[in-house]
């Protein structure tokens, strides 16, 4: 099997392993305890608190482990928002965060607070002059993640960090994705990250708080990590989690180069050997492993489905994958193609030759799966310059194949009213206008659903 999914989690690297079987002898017992095996622990837990905050860029005592990224992006939000209350009850996020961030912001919301989100462009991107407009007098705290977990692209943190440091308010980083990679730029002011991202054990996360941020941990109080990461460290997890971050970041300078060179591949040659292809993200400012694209006609599921039974493993973003009627909010706040969605993200040693199988098996596959589809045959209601497409009660991809299938037959000038009542049809249908260079006239509403009208230009 060609593990392509590094982004939700990389494969242990092994030094974490060898750290981990070394650290289960010796850092078991209790760091807060005085006598010999506390005190073993104990130097396990300061040395890797050392280390970490070596590779992250910040003072050792500013730094807690925690028991998950997710753990340390809640704690470091609701501490910061709490720390600032009196500022005020406002919190700036961008479009295209994590879910934990999000979850963060609609609990926040929840009781009481307001949120502005900030806006992507079509890479996947903010602009710092989002953030700025988004500032105001009762801004408690602004989040902004280092690169993005779905599309790879690269925020420009350094920016917005000092957009933010002007008007007096922190800026926390989920820096999950790139933390392996290197170092965050930048005045940000708290950051969070999870081990199991660069290839450490899953249940480690790690938070910072700069001196300075004021922050009110949330909680029964707890001695442990300075109060902010409550409950007995799981230190042999955490020494094996630091061990492969100095690991990967050792190596991170050559695998870089190479990765994007593996990617580069990918993103150049899918649309030569894949019709109906558009390719997301930011070419320039990403990650080095990720690389996603999306596929016209294409149930994402099966798709991954296939791929996995040609042994490949991926990820996607497509509505009609996981269970959802809704596609990625990532995907739908960059106004990007959601159909057939494919996220590949190499971790660090991916061979070569297994993207080039990648690369040979693709073209098969999603022709197979356009082909079994089995899209019926559309519903047409001549009107007056208009055809209708009844595509209502049809999910992803089905409203936009029926599209695709009577457009030949509009004259130019002509217009196509797409009944659905699937989310995916809001993003997909105006993508498939900007691919195929037709005009998508809005929306407006219908008896059921929702009416997509689309003019013919050429």
């Amino acid at each position: 099997m060609a593990y392509f999914d590094a982004a939700s989690a990389a494969p242990l690297h092994p030094v974490a392993r060898q750290a981990l079987l070394a650290a289960l002898d010796d850092g078991w017992a209790d760091p807060a305890r005085l006598y010999r095996e506390g005190r073993k622990a104990r130097m396990l837990l300061d040395a890797a608190r050392e280390a970490a905050a070596e590779a992250v860029g910040c003072r050792a005592d500013e730094l807690v482990f925690t028991s998950s990224g997710t753990r340390a992006v809640h704690t470091g939000v609701a501490g910061a928002l709490a720390g600032r209350r009196r500022v005020g009850r406002h919190l700036i996020v961008s479009a295209v965060e994590h879910s934990s961030v999000l979850h963060s912001a609609d609990l926040f919301e929840a009781e009481g607070g307001s949120v502005s989100r900030v806006p992507v462009h079509r890479t996947g991107a903010v602009s710092p002059s989002g953030y700025t407009d988004a500032l105001r007098a009762d801004t408690a705290l602004a989040v902004l993640q280092s690169a993005n977990h779905e599309v790879g692209t690269a925020q420009p943190v350094a920016e917005v960090a000092e957009v933010c440091r002007a008007a007096g308010v922190p800026l926390l980083v989920d820096a999950a994705q790139s933390l392996g990679w290197g170092p965050v730029g930048g005045g940000w002011s708290l950051l969070a990250a999870s081990a199991h991202k660069w290839g450490g054990p899953s249940g480690v996360g790690l938070l910072v708080v700069r001196k300075g941020v004021r922050f009110a941990a949330q909680g029964p109080a707890d001695e442990r990590e300075s109060g902010r990461a409550p409950g007995f460290e799981n230190i042999p997890a955490v020494v094996a989690a630091v061990a492969s971050l100095r690991a990967v970041r050792a190596e991170a300078a050559r695998e870089a180069v190479r990765l994007r060179e593996l990617t580069e591949r990918i993103r150049a040659r899918v649309p030569r050997l894949v019709p109906d292809v558009e390719v997301v993200g930011d070419p320039e400012r990403r990650l080095p492993g990720i690389v996603t694209f999306s596929c016209l006609y294409v149930d994402g599921e099966t798709l991954l489905h296939e791929l996995d039974r040609e042994g490949f493993a991926v990820s996607s973003g497509s509505s009609c994958t996981s269970g959802t009627l809704t596609p990625s909010h990532v995907l739908k706040a960059m106004g990007v193609l959601s159909e057939g969605n494919v996220r590949v993200s190499l971790p660090p040693g991916t061979a070569a030759e297994d993207v080039e199988r990648f690369l040979a098996v693709l073209p098969g596959v999603v022709a197979g799966v356009r082909d079994n589809l089995g899209a019926p045959a559309p519903v047409t209601v001549a009107e007056p310059g208009v055809l209708v497409v009844d595509a209502l009660g049809k999910r992803c991809p089905i409203p936009v194949i029926e599209l695709a299938r009577v457009f030949p037959g509009v004259p130019v000038g002509g217009t196509v009213r797409v009944l659905s009542d699937d989310e995916a049809a809001r993003l997909d249908i105006p993508a498939w206008c900007e691919m195929r260079g037709q005009e998508y006239a809005g929306e407006e509403p219908a008896e059921e659903g929702t009416a997509y009208l689309v003019r013919r230009l050429s």
